[in-house]
């Protein structure tokens, strides 16, 4: 009786939902291709166990774990016609046809997409890297394809046995669940449950590729890989190769061009930089990227503007620029939160792509935080989000932060927003204190939440603060109380004396003034220096950027070494004139002197007098002597960037 109430049961399940078998063996299908995506990477760790330290099978393990959400990316591009396909109500999915139709596409993107793990097993220990659509460039201009394919094959010929073997059990594994014809009726509760599962699924799926179902900022890409790991080799075992390549596929820019002879570009550029300005010291610095803390927002960055009727929501970041040393013609390197972070602590722009979303990030690279641990600080990064929002963990392990600190370590939701963190004003007040714990000297940067849409403050603070005239002033006025109520607290503290603080933002956000919607006062922000002892002080209406913030802290310190900076000390570099370089409306555009060079990446398309923020007066076919040099510092600052990224030299190595 309770076999034939089971049976029973399991058929009016079916009848209420008739493509049951369908679904099924679709799950089937691709959880088998989740399965020889974890084969693939035993044997890409089996074959590169010597270049990737991991200590146990309990590491090993954690590690495949976490590279579940980077297979489930490209399993579910891989095979996003075959799931359409294999859902659609067309009456005629189970048919014998259909289903070998199914077969063949499903194997024919599967394994194209497969096969590049295998490639990887050898080609790794060359690159040391996952490989990317970069790594598909350099065949680009190879006259002897099948002369190198012909090598590969004669040379690592067990690496296309293990290739057709994992293959052929595939195949087998597949053909071993089989779906019997079913002559299905149109009617509406076919097309009913089909719409049903097809939203479902579509929905898993998108969730899926992009690495999560919470509210994020963007896609998992390869960066992510780096916050699960202790050493940045694990990360590739955390990716697949196949993930690398789709992530990169439209990342890549990046491509060498040789436009000077290489001394000009050093005496342009002077890209290794050596400071003797100052006696060595040790003060801790403590560094703020402020969330979309645009310019625009601050009036003591603002006092030459003349707009009409500005209002300030900065009264404390005012009242602190008046002991301090500010930058009021400063902008960033880039326009996303990510961006910011890289431009700031190690000195590299984004340009037309995000240099932490290429395929290079995962290098060595001479930073604040390289440099200043040689010198025996300690460094830490803090960002009141979920652990790994915005790429700052992935991004802060491949640059060697010894203690990243988020929401996870706050350990506190109370405070947290709903949406994005825990609130600046609680999270500041953390900060002070974990670096209360902090052996001297130590570096430290935090990175704020607040001040990000949906521009939200805490209901306590519900009108205490101006609600301007676009949406994100009143969330400003929050976070500027919020680095008060720091102040109030840090000066309490040992440490206080002996710390240069810095302040920056990571972009603009929302303008309020047509004054900043002109394209040259796009992407600006403020930069702030201050001391206790007020040793740096006053107003500097020079070019200045995020990339020279780097630069200007070792020379503060009296840093002796040479070390790679794009960027120039603001306190003490007279070797290479003031500049600003950055990318907007698909051009380069390089900042100085007199004039704004705009650059398409091999020549100057245009010139402007530095007052000519609106681009009204394209003066190209006026050159003179000053124009010419721009250009050509254009021209060097591109090709040394683009040398030095691809061939991994962002160190002192010249």
């Amino acid at each position: 009786m309770r076999l034939k109430y089971v049976v029973l049961h399991k058929n009016k399940f079916m009848h209420k939902f008739p493509r049951y078998k369908e679904y099924k063996a679709l799950f089937y299908r691709i959880l088998l291709a989740y399965f020889f995506y974890m084969i693939a990477r035993i044997l890409f760790y089996s074959y590169n166990s010597g270049l990737i330290k991991i200590d146990g099978i309990w590491e090993f393990i954690s590690l495949s774990f976490h590279g579940l959400a980077f297979d489930t990316t490209t399993i579910l591009y891989t095979n996003a016609l075959f799931i359409v396909f294999s859902i659609i109500p067309v009456l005629k999915n189970t048919n014998k046809g259909y289903q070998k139709f199914l077969f063949y596409l499903y194997f024919a993107t599967n394994l194209l997409m497969y096969a590049t793990n295998f490639i990887d097993f050898i080609y790794y220990r060359y690159t040391f890297s996952r490989s990317t659509r970069a790594s598909l460039d350099t065949l680009e201009n190879e006259s002897n394809k099948g002369l190198l394919l012909w090598n590969f094959l004669t040379n690592y010929w067990h690496v296309f046995l293990l290739f057709f073997v994992a293959s052929y059990i595939w195949i087998k594994l597949y053909k071993s669940y089989k779906i019997h014809t079913v002559h299905e009726k149109s009617s509406a509760k076919y097309y009913g449950t089909s719409i049903v599962g097809f939203l479902l699924i579509a929905v898993l799926c998108i969730g899926g590729i992009r690495g999560d179902f919470k509210k994020s900022t963007r896609p998992i890409n390869i960066l992510d890989a780096s916050r699960y790991v202790k050493n940045s080799g694990q990360a590739d075992v955390v990716l697949n190769t196949p993930f690398a390549i789709i992530r990169t596929w439209n990342t890549n820019s990046f491509k060498k061009v040789h436009l000077l002879p290489k001394e000009e570009v050093d005496a342009l550029l002077h890209p290794i930089k050596q400071y003797s300005n100052n006696p060595s010291t040790k003060p801790n610095i403590v560094i703020f990227i402020l969330e979309s803390f645009g310019r625009e927002y601050s009036g003591a960055f603002n006092k030459g503007t003349k707009i009409p009727n500005f209002t300030s929501y900065t009264p404390f970041v005012d009242s602190l620029a008046n002991h301090s040393l500010i930058f009021t013609n400063a902008y960033a390197n880039g326009w996303k939160s990510i961006h910011g972070m890289s431009s700031v602590i190690s000195g590299i722009p984004s340009f037309k792509d995000a240099f932490t979303s290429s395929p290079y990030p995962k290098q060595k690279i001479e930073s604040l935080v390289s440099t200043l641990q040689s010198e025996g600080y300690d460094t830490s990064f803090f960002h009141g989000a979920p652990n790994g929002s915005m790429g700052f963990l992935g991004f802060g392990n491949i640059l060697g932060y010894n203690h990243y600190y988020g929401k996870t370590e706050y350990n506190n939701d109370e405070d947290f927003d709903g949406v994005w963190g825990i609130w600046d004003e609680p999270f500041f007040q953390f900060f002070s204190k974990t670096l209360t714990t902090k052996k001297q000297p130590f570096m430290a940067t935090l990175f704020s939440v607040s001040s990000h849409e949906p521009y939200k403050v805490p209901e306590k603070y519900k009108n205490k603060f101006p609600k301007g005239t676009v949406n994100i002033h009143e969330s400003i006025g929050y976070t500027d109380y919020a680095l008060k109520q720091f102040f109030a607290t840090a000066k309490k503290q040992p440490w206080y004396n002996n710390t240069i603080f810095v302040f920056v933002a990571d972009h603009c956000n929302t303008i309020a003034y047509d004054e900043y919607k002109k394209e040259f006062n796009k992407h600006t922000v403020p930069i702030l220096f201050y001391t206790p002892n007020e040793k740096y002080k006053g107003v500097n209406t020079d070019w200045a950027q995020q990339i020279d913030i780097y630069p200007t802290l070792l020379d503060m310190i009296g840093y002796k070494k040479p070390f790679r900076s794009w960027g120039r000390s603001l306190i003490g570099d007279d070797t290479v004139a003031p500049f600003v370089v950055k990318y907007s409306a698909n051009v380069y555009q390089f900042m100085s002197g007199n004039y704004i060079c705009t650059f398409d990446g091999t020549k100057a398309v245009g010139f402007y007098d530095k007052n000519d923020k609106a681009m009204e007066h394209n003066l190209i076919n006026h050159r003179n002597t000053e124009m010419n040099v721009l250009e050509k510092r254009c021209k060097a600052f591109v090709q040394d960037y683009m040398e030095r990224i691809i061939d991994k030299r962002l160190t002192t190595i010249k």
